[in-house]
């Protein structure tokens, strides 16, 4: 399998959750064995090459792919969730989207400081969200080494803003719909 193959598992659904959007439905993805294996395993080999001390997953289908990706590189998962679900003490920044003003929290003892962190989401639309996770983990002084994703939505420029933001972290994704 190809990675621009991962396509054909991806059905875009119309006017979801608003008319004029065009929602990515990753199920079908994540149902096919041999395609869910493959997209985890090339996240897990871009991920293992950033050397990370701990992998972050943004609610909520960021978490299928940073759950499998930290089980293979033996390492702990973090995770990002959206404010008011967490039971401790967070961390909190404004993590605006496509559809509303949100915010993204994470307990304030899970990035040690200098940790070297590789953040998981399903999908980089805007970049918005992405860039309130890595600056989230900045937050926590963890040092973030990579942003991944599945699906980047090229035509919403969210992969430049998120180098804009963060220069120095290495964004990749899978496939890319132009």
């Amino acid at each position: 399998m190809k990675p621009e193959q991962l396509k054909d598992f991806v059905y875009e659904v119309k006017d979801f959750p608003k008319p004029g959007i065009g929602f990515k439905d990753i199920s079908p993805l994540v149902r096919d064995a041999a395609a869910y294996n493959f997209a985890v395993d090339l996240l897990t080999e871009w991920a293992r090459a950033k050397r990370p001390d701990v992998i972050v997953g943004i609610e909520s289908r960021g978490f299928l792919f940073a759950a499998p990706v930290a089980r293979d590189l033996r390492l702990g998962l973090d995770v990002i969730r959206k404010k008011g679900k967490l039971p401790r003490k967070t961390v909190c920044v404004k993590a605006p989207n496509e559809y509303a003003v949100e915010y993204f929290e994470m307990h304030e003892d899970t990035i040690q400081p200098g940790q070297r962190v590789v953040v998981l989401d399903d999908l980089i639309a805007t970049g918005s969200s992405s860039i309130s996770a890595l600056d989230l983990v900045k937050r926590l002084k963890g040092d973030p080494v990579g942003f991944g994703a599945v699906i980047e939505l090229g035509f919403l420029g969210g992969v430049s803003a998120i180098r804009k933001a963060h220069p120095e972290v290495d964004v990749f994704n899978l496939i890319r719909y132009a």
